[in-house]
């Protein structure tokens, strides 16, 4: 499960058609694994406890195991007997004989409590945030980002919403597809964005996804993108500089085809611009797609002031997006954060001087860490002349209570989003 660091949303569709799992045999795997994944921490407080021994005592293979039998009694109502019986089976086909004993007589003793019971027994002497960080299932400085940020009722209320699985979004790309035609297909409109509807089951089996004129896409994604373009710019060209894997560009492309204008789409990794190009290709087809670069935004391959409207969609932490990648909690940490702000200024930094005068740049993170969003922006704005600040909530008036200042912050529990963050800057001269 965590052996080689990859995303369970990502590595689950593939392993579900392979297997030919469908209805509730998928209902059930999915549920298994990304709520293993969210309630990691928690669980490992529990097994730790019930074993009385430190986690480092265990195999890795071994505690994955122990984690995946505590959530199917603890949290799926699967009967004890059988989540112990089938841990054990499990264990014997994939570690060996040898562990089996060992798994049997843990996952017995986690299933002499219920969760509540263990989290009132682990909760003593612990203080406030701490209590709420094992009962939520985030560590302990994710629950002090989050309370800069938002009420204490309000917190509560923003960490279950990690918790809770997301609706599938598709975005129709402008010009090829509209919300309708989904519609007519059995989806349903989204609340906010004009180019978003919510489906049930596999988008794959959608004609509009396979051939590329709608993608899959979170609708606070879509929001976020939409606005730069909704201040006031001269046509000409854009550029997404951190565009993989490809949904923001795509969406981009469209709205400046409508706007006589045209997109360079840049990544720095290949594999990334592979997806770009995948993502765009409805558009390339047409012979209106954009122009697909692997590049360094740091050290940018475009003359400076070149760029009616600039998008930083910069890599972070994704603490935004734990409701679709509930194993990132566990993976990232305070260190992590400081890493990437560096860059983030940079990237930002990058995206401004690549903006022609009078040109939008959009600053944009899918994490609400006030070091990745606001911070980032303000150390920028104090040390740069040539840009002034557009508010954010005048770009997107339809959406409420998603100001943060003179910035924009969606919220899973307010708006049914990623927590995705944005500021939009006006370059002057």
């Amino acid at each position: 499960m965590n052996s080689d660091g990859a995303y369970a949303n990502l590595v689950l569709p593939a392993l579900l058609r392979e297997r030919r799992l469908t209805g509730r045999d998928a209902a059930f795997a999915t549920e298994l694994l990304a709520g293993t994944c969210r309630w990691q921490g928690s669980y490992d407080t529990i097994i730790a406890a019930a074993a009385g021994r430190p986690l480092n005592g265990f195999q890795p293979a071994v505690l994955d195991l122990l984690r995946l039998g505590a959530h199917q009694m603890m949290s799926m109502r699967v009967p004890v007997p059988a989540a112990v019986a089938a841990s054990v089976d499990l264990a014997a086909a994939t570690v060996g004989e040898r562990v089996t004993g060992l798994v049997n007589a843990v996952l017995r003793r986690v299933a002499d409590k219920t969760l509540e019971e263990w989290f009132d027994q682990l909760s003593d002497g612990l203080d406030d945030r701490d209590r709420l960080a094992l009962r939520s299932a985030h560590p302990r400085w994710i629950v002090d980002a989050y309370a800069e940020l938002l009420e204490p009722a309000e917190l509560e209320q923003a960490l279950a919403a990690n918790n809770q699985s997301p609706p599938i979004s598709l975005a129709v790309r402008p010009g090829l597809a509209e919300v309708d035609d989904l519609v007519h297909a059995g989806a349903e409109p989204s609340t906010y964005s004009p180019f978003a509807a919510r489906w049930r089951g596999d988008p794959g089996e959608l004609a509009f996804v396979r051939d590329g004129r709608v993608g899959v896409q979170d609708e606070g994604s879509q929001l976020v993108t939409w606005a730069l373009t909704r201040a006031a710019a001269a046509p000409g060209w854009w550029l997404d500089l951190c565009a993989g894997p490809g949904g923001k560009s795509a969406l981009l492309a469209g709205l400046a085809r409508l706007d006589g204008s045209r997109l360079v789409a840049s990544d720095v990794a290949p594999h990334r611009g592979i997806l770009v190009a995948a993502a765009v290709r409805a558009y390339a087809g047409r012979g209106t797609g954009p122009t697909v670069l692997v590049a360094d935004a740091t050290r940018p391959a475009w003359r400076a002031d070149s760029f009616s409207r600039v998008l930083a969609d910069v890599p972070c932490t994704g603490l935004g997006a734990l409701r679709r990648r509930p194993e990132s909690r566990w993976r990232r940490g305070p260190t992590d954060v400081e890493r990437l702000h560096a860059l983030q200024v940079a990237l930002l930094a990058s995206a401004i001087d690549s903006a022609a005068p009078g040109g939008i740049v959009g600053y944009l993170t899918c994490s609400p860490h006030r070091r990745e969003t606001s911070d980032v922006l303000n150390e920028t704005l104090a040390v740069r002349t040539d840009v002034e600040v557009v508010p954010a909530a005048q770009l997107l008036p339809e959406v409420p209570g998603a100001a943060l200042g003179p910035y924009l912050q969606l919220w899973p529990h307010r708006h049914g989003t990623d927590a995705m963050f944005a500021g939009y800057l006006r370059k002057t001269r």
